[in-house]
């Protein structure tokens, strides 16, 4: 087998109630990260999972720490399965690049849900502070896109493809940012279901108030490149990646640039870890050629370890 791979981590958004569940059922490892996760937060995380409601698991604070474990626990049965899964590199997106500084060893499993639940804490906290939107524009390119930003008081929040990006901002500007976007000539032009303007400057409470909670969290070097969001390269030193992760909180998320710096490594088979197949969509339509796998229950895990055994 080829050490060809990148994981992938996925971000929120992704989030269903009953996700995990059947791995957890299936493999002792995955059932110790859910009760180890109920230890660490000192409340029942897992049953919010496995049983909802929706309300509750949408929540911040219980989402971001939520899909962390299930991502951890997708590749620790993938591990089960294939006991040194070659891996060049690895991504994700918003939270789910936490998820992957842990695979890599960068956090511990135990620092990692509680930097996730504090990250969800601030962020939810940021939202009630100021009233954001985002918006998804679909068939825009870039310089149209960035005058829309400008003239609309936005920001551009992911660069998810060449066809989608995501714009947020106050909700007033972002109502704004979608008439400019149609006049433009946008395909699509899409505002989001969330709570606020995640990834934009009126994110500079949560941002400030993670960089102290993180002067108490020691990061290690990861045993493999973990690409950054904020720069679309690989994270150096450890404080390097602490700037870097306080940072993602109010930068633009450069997914583009993250899934080219992969491929330019050599990585041609991309394997999805958490809830949803949201990352390997944004793939495809980055690296048409390259293979897409992904981890999230038994069955995909069955087609996945089938795939990467050939």
């Amino acid at each position: 087998m080829k050490s060809t791979n990148a994981i992938l981590c996925a971000g929120q958004g992704a989030q269903a109630a009953g996700m995990g569940r059947d791995l957890a059922s299936s493999f002792t490892e995955c059932k110790a990260l859910f009760t180890k996760a109920n230890e660490v937060l000192g409340y029942d995380l897992q049953k919010i999972i496995f049983e909802g409601p929706e309300s509750e698991l949408t929540k911040s604070n219980h989402c971001q720490p939520a899909i962390f474990i299930v991502t951890a626990a997708c590749f620790q049965a993938l591990k089960s399965q294939i006991s040194n899964v070659p891996c060049l590199a690895a991504a994700g997106l918003s939270l789910g690049e936490w998820s992957a500084l842990h695979l890599a060893g960068a956090v511990s499993f135990e620092d990692g849900l509680r930097i996730l639940e504090a990250r969800g804490r601030y962020m939810q906290e940021a939202c009630e502070e100021q009233a954001g939107a985002m918006l998804s524009v679909i068939g825009l390119d870039s310089a149209a896109l960035r005058e829309v930003a400008q003239s609309s008081g936005v920001e551009v929040a992911n660069y998810n493809s060449a066809e989608q990006t995501v714009l947020s901002g106050r909700k007033q500007n972002i109502l704004e940012a979608e008439k400019a976007a149609k006049a433009k000539g946008a395909k699509r032009a899409i505002p989001l279901n969330v709570a606020g303007a995640y990834h934009s400057s009126l994110m500079k409470p949560a941002a400030e108030k993670m960089r102290l909670f993180l002067n108490n969290i020691r990061l290690q070097k990861p045993a493999f490149p973990v690409i950054s969001n904020v720069t679309g390269r690989p994270h150096g030193s450890p404080e390097e990646m602490k700037e870097n992760m306080i940072g993602q909180i109010t930068s633009s998320v450069k997914w583009v640039d993250c899934v080219k710096v992969m491929s330019g490594m050599g990585v041609n088979c991309f394997v999805e870890c958490g809830p949803g197949r949201v990352l390997s969509g944004l793939v495809k339509r980055i690296e048409p050629a390259a293979q897409l796998c992904n981890v999230q229950d038994n069955a995909s895990l069955r087609t996945t370890v089938a795939a990467l055994s050939v």
